[in-house]
């Protein structure tokens, strides 16, 4: 079914010990782009999930204590591995995700850089001294690996969610156990394949595949074994999830939802514009924590801007990620439509109008095209609920300080984005806005050398850059008397 140029890639089992774990029943694995199963794969209970912790508890000694300089050469061969597997790796994410091939292969090469750079960070884990108190005492700090770190990743980026966090963790010294998205296996699965290849020892990256995730969750939040727990996905499950290890006081890092501005002054190179939204905006149709989700647009250009944005739109391909020329796969799952076209719908009745709707009855129910809606205000569904869908809600605004005020009426705070060429509007706004990660004329941020993570509701803690080695290790203060 899925021609691959190394067939050994597609495994149907979770990784558990350096072993390929048989479970007593299967889940289904389905192509959202035409329904189809793409495979069973063997699903995983909360007691495969316990030996997994311990396989990884029992690991982390011996890989803790592994030189700095060993573990760098092992992540770079599996960053290598990635690479020189790359054309694999995206049809397997585009058949179970959806993404056309070529954002599917961008997102191997994004996953894999972080393990490039991790494997460079790894050998940079440093420590301080400090000026000694008395003259027969010395003051210094060294830092240390966590421990075993359990981490459960969702299905709109089903291979660098895990790179990003796995690469890290494992640089620092720490033991992995990841629960990946049920509906979105296979990738990971193929990760452990590689780090198998690799040379990654046994029990320091676990893949748990299983859709039982109540069950499977509290194992990974509450054993006293895991030191430390790290989820990417919504804000409501990441506050359960915080909840539940808060009896073991784990350290805890959260990437949660997003709702982006996406602000155009009057002063902006509105062709720019258009441009960094789509890239922003329409990536894996909308499915993206960082995608702009509010467009605010300074009320003298706003017809200019939509008219630019609708011929932008238009260009758009729907289809399976691997037909030619396709630029926008399906929604995750019919669920996620229904609950798109909800917000959509309940806008609509308060007042919101639809500017350009491009419907294609042709495909299937997981499809979603492209909507614009004008009319919007901050108070409507479509602007309060984190979109995950390929709408453009178009807000306008007269002033600097009233876009700053929309753009910050949010309990989230992960990424915000806005397009001037003033200079000291420019510094303004970037001081102003309230999150985490802010584009400046540009749509596309993430990159493995910044630091990815937001404020208020959108979580704690960073990922990539110089400091995505701080959530994986633990300060100690050493005083020597006596001297």
């Amino acid at each position: 079914m899925l021609q691959l140029t190394d067939n050994t890639l597609l495994k149907t089992h979770s990784y558990i010990d350096g072993q390929w774990h048989t479970s007593g029943s299967t889940l289904a694995v389905i192509n959202p782009a035409t329904g189809e199963t793409l495979q069973q794969v063997s699903n995983a209970s909360a007691e495969d999930a316990e030996k997994a912790v311990n396989a990884a508890h029992n690991a982390f000694q011996s890989w803790a204590a592994t030189p700095a300089n060993q573990r760098s050469k092992l992540l770079r061969k599996w960053f290598e591995l990635m690479m020189a597997h790359q054309e694999d790796l995206a049809k397997i994410l585009t058949l179970e995700q959806g993404k056309p091939l070529a954002e599917a292969s961008g997102e191997i090469a994004y996953g894999a850089s972080f393990l490039e750079w991790f494997s460079e960070e790894a050998k940079r884990v440093c420590g301080d001294t400090m000026p000694m108190p008395s003259s027969d005492k010395r003051m210094l700090v060294i830092k240390q690996p966590v421990g075993m770190v359990a981490a459960i990743t969702p299905w709109n980026f089903p291979n660098a969610m895990i790179a990003r966090k796995a690469a890290a963790a494992l640089a620092a010294g720490c033991s992995f156990v990841v629960r990946p998205d049920a509906q979105t296996p296979l990738s990971a699965l193929a990760m452990a394949e590689l780090a198998h290849r690799a040379g990654i020892p046994a029990g320091v990256f676990n893949v748990v595949v299983g859709d039982d995730a109540d069950s499977i969750g509290k194992v990974l939040t509450q054993h006293p074994k895991v030191a430390k727990f790290t989820f990417t996905g919504s804000t409501r499950v990441g506050k359960l999830l915080t909840a539940q290890c808060a009896s073991t006081v784990k350290k805890v890092s959260m990437e949660l939802g997003g709702n982006a501005p996406f602000i155009v002054f009057e002063d902006a190179d509105i062709d720019a514009a258009v441009a960094g939204l789509m890239a922003s905006k329409y990536r894996n149709g909308g499915q993206t924590c960082v995608s702009a989700n509010r467009i605010l647009v300074h009320s003298s250009i706003e017809q200019l801007f939509i008219e630019k944005l609708t011929v932008a739109v238009q260009q758009l391909k729907l289809g399976s990620g691997l037909e030619k020329g396709v630029t926008m796969g399906p929604m995750i799952n019919s669920r996620a439509v229904a609950n798109i076209r909800h917000l959509v719908d309940e806008s609509i009745t308060m007042g919101a109008s639809k500017v350009i709707d491009v419907n294609d009855e042709s495909l299937s129910d997981n499809f979603l095209a492209p909507i614009i809606l004008g009319n919007v205000t901050n108070d409507m569904p479509i602007a309060r609920n984190e979109i995950f869908g390929p709408i453009c809600p178009i807000i306008t605004f007269d002033t600097e300080d009233e876009a700053i005020s929309i753009a910050n009426d949010t309990e989230f705070g992960l990424a915000a984005y806005f397009y001037a060429r003033d200079i000291g509007r420019v510094w303004r706004v970037s001081e102003a806005l309230q999150f985490g990660m802010v584009g400046i004329n540009e749509g596309a941020i993430s990159n493995a050398a910044a630091p990815f993570g937001g404020v208020k509701q959108s979580g704690n803690g960073r990922e990539g850059s110089q400091y995505g080695l701080d959530d994986y290790l633990e300060i100690k203060y050493l005083c020597m008397g006596g001297i």
